[in-house]
């Protein structure tokens, strides 16, 4: 076991956070019934005990550096949506509805019945010790007591009662999923026939009365939306990080001040011999354990060459008996501290007196040892060039971010005296009130693009604030003309206007025939129609969704059976269902299409439940007060 931890301890502890984060990440360190302080507004209540929003944003925060973590190149705005921060506070309602309903329903497990649970999980193999318990290192690791582990572990496994019943239900008939799977795979025998507006465009001929009426009708569809031409500067950190010069001398007092970030971790690989003596064991028996420990130490400090060979025998560390007792290499903090102690300051061959840990008691040799030296300065001078050249512009930037900030402020009739003492260039766009598609740089900024429309920057020309517009970003733009939306003339989108109503007219003569050949196949249904295919849910053949909706919809026990749909700008299409055919065989078996079943049936008995449990434990949800929370996020605010 202890060399399991020792080669898996990245494992162990990302299996400790998957276990334990996701099913608390809403409750924070102090556990379930910690609540803020009196005066926080409440956002959601669950059996009349509050959510606050503090909680909610210390909730949402979490979820957020989750998501990062997991995804670092996720778009950061992303994670910040309104429908991102009610999903964190769905999720916060779930969570405490189920430990209500657990409380309830007296599901937690007793002390014995979580030490069978922990035992028998092979999830928790890895954690486990040669005594047992799980190792103190790997909580301390995450900030947590055994006790602390116990509790959330309990509730855990109670939240998971709650829906046991539900979710780990045997799989249902194969009568009963036949029933649904069937149908829903079902393939059909179809003829089309379609009508292309396409087919209809030289019969469409508006009248310049028509277009007239059109667009009198539909004004607002033919508004110039209000627009702005600007100017704007940024000041940005990566030209200055480039502009920014570094000394040699500089280089390399850096390289000397922090040689030990420039030093190979040292490494060093061992062979050790366990014999178990768990912490509360009796006395006589780790006693016993010693004295057969120095028994094995005279032995191997005879006869060195038999290290592995007794390692093997008698060592009680089974993941790395069967190697003779070698550990491989590993580094500090990757085991206990006595090891760890009586490892690093070993020489190379040497063989240790008796450690004594939280295992039981060691005999080690150390077997080979690597790193531990310095780079040199040129192999990480660019390193260190990077580093330090991005300091020095982070000063700058603090200098020239507050300079820039004053000067647009102070001399807000123009952009030239920060143009001219920062260095930077001017440039302009015409933008609109929202970012336009495509948009990159400071013009993708909703929150500049709001300061550049508002009422003193329209109407004085002033710059704006300094905006940041990104990290490390700031612009300030200013507003050269602008023009109001209105609605444009008939003249300049009698095209327009005309090409929208060619385009109604050819779907409307389109309509009209389809309609027509759908009724004279209604009186004879038996017509054949031009196109025939098979069809079912996976396989539509490129069918628009209306059509194999209405196709797999039809009356099967009328056949053939006639349909049309109406596409719209798409035209109109005929149908005549002829012959409904068995599905296709599933390549992975009916088991595994049953099994499918009866997952998403628990998945929607499980949210039915959980909709009952939270009428029953009154979860509700404080509207105002969590909509402003989500207006909160919105972008521009």
């Amino acid at each position: 076991m202890f060399d399991f931890v020792r080669n898996h301890s990245r494992l162990v502890l990302g299996f400790l956070l998957l276990l334990i984060v996701p099913s608390f990440v809403f409750f924070g360190v102090q556990g379930y019934s910690r609540f803020t302080e009196a005066g926080n507004e409440t956002v959601a209540k669950v059996g009349g005990v509050a959510i606050t929003r503090a909680e909610w944003e210390a909730a949402h925060a979490r979820n957020v550096e989750r998501v990062r973590r997991q995804s670092p190149d996720i778009d950061a705005q992303l994670l910040d949506t309104p429908q991102a921060r009610r999903d964190t506070l769905e999720g916060m309602l779930r969570e405490r509805v189920l430990l209500a309903a657990a409380n309830d329903l007296q599901l937690y497990p007793s002390v014995s019945r979580m030490a069978m649970l922990f035992d028998s999980d092979p999830q928790f193999a890895g954690l486990r010790g040669p005594d047992g318990r799980i190792s103190r290192d790997l909580l301390a690791a995450q900030g947590m007591t055994p006790e602390m582990f116990d509790q959330r572990l309990r509730q855990d496994f109670a939240m998971r009662q709650v829906l046991a019943g539900i979710t780990q239900t045997p799989l249902a008939p194969a009568a009963t999923a036949a029933a649904a799977i069937d149908p829903l795979f079902q393939r059909r025998e179809v003829q089309l026939q379609r009508f292309d507006p396409a087919a209809f465009l030289a019969r469409a001929n508006p009248s310049d009365a028509e277009i007239e009426a059109h667009y009198k009708a539909n004004e607002a569809r033919f508004q110039a939306a209000e627009q702005a031409q600007i100017e704007y500067v940024v000041l940005d950190l990566e030209p200055l990080a480039k502009a920014t010069v570094v000394p040699e001398d500089d280089l390399r007092a850096y390289y000397a001040e922090n040689a030990s970030r420039y030093t190979v971790a040292e490494e060093r690989r061992a062979s050790h011999i366990l014999i178990n003596a768990p912490q509360g064991a009796p006395a006589a028996e780790r006693q016993q354990a010693r004295e057969r420990a120095e028994a094995l130490l005279a032995e191997v400090r005879s006869n060195p060459a038999s290290f592995a060979a007794v390692a093997r025998k008698n060592s009680q560390d089974p993941g790395s008996a069967e190697r003779g007792g070698d550990l491989d290499f590993f580094g500090r903090g990757a085991m206990v501290k006595p090891f760890e102690d009586a490892v690093f300051a070993m020489k190379r061959g040497e063989i240790s007196n008796v450690i004594e840990s939280d295992f039981g008691f060691h005999i080690i040799t150390l077997t080979d040892l690597r790193g531990g030296e310095k780079k040199p300065f040129e192999a990480v001078r660019a390193e260190i060039e990077a580093e330090v050249r991005k300091s020095l512009a982070q000063r700058r930037w603090a200098e020239a971010a507050e300079q820039f900030t004053n000067t647009v402020y102070e001399q807000a009739d123009s952009l030239e005296p920060v143009v001219e003492s920062l260095k930077l260039e001017k440039r302009t766009a015409t933008v609109q009130r929202t970012p336009t598609p495509g948009a990159t740089g400071a013009l993708a900024s909703p929150k500049l693009l709001q300061a550049v429309f508002a009422t003193d920057s329209l109407r004085n020309k002033r710059n704006t604030d300094a905006v940041e517009v990104g990290p490390n970003q700031l612009a300030s733009a200013r507003v050269v003309t602008h023009t109001p939306a209105r609605t444009l003339p008939l003249a300049e989108v009698h095209s327009a206007v005309r090409a929208r109503l060619v385009q109604e007219q050819s779907a409307a003569l389109a309509r009209k025939e389809g309609e027509a050949r759908l009724a004279s196949l209604r009186a004879a249904p038996g017509e054949a129609l031009p196109i025939t295919l098979t069809v079912s849910r996976p396989q539509p053949q490129g069918l628009p969704p209306q059509v194999l909706d209405a196709a797999l919809g039809a009356d099967a026990s009328r056949l053939p059976a006639v349909a049309g749909v109406d596409l719209g700008a798409q035209g109109y299409v005929v149908l005549r269902v002829t012959q409904v055919l068995p599905r296709d065989p599933s390549p992975g078996g009916d088991e595994a299409l049953r099994l499918q079943y009866a997952q998403a049936w628990a998945a929607a008995e499980a949210d039915a439940y959980l909709g009952a449990l939270r009428k029953r434990f009154k979860a509700d949800v404080a509207v105002p007060a969590a909509a402003a929370g989500e207006a909160a996020s919105a972008p521009g605010r």
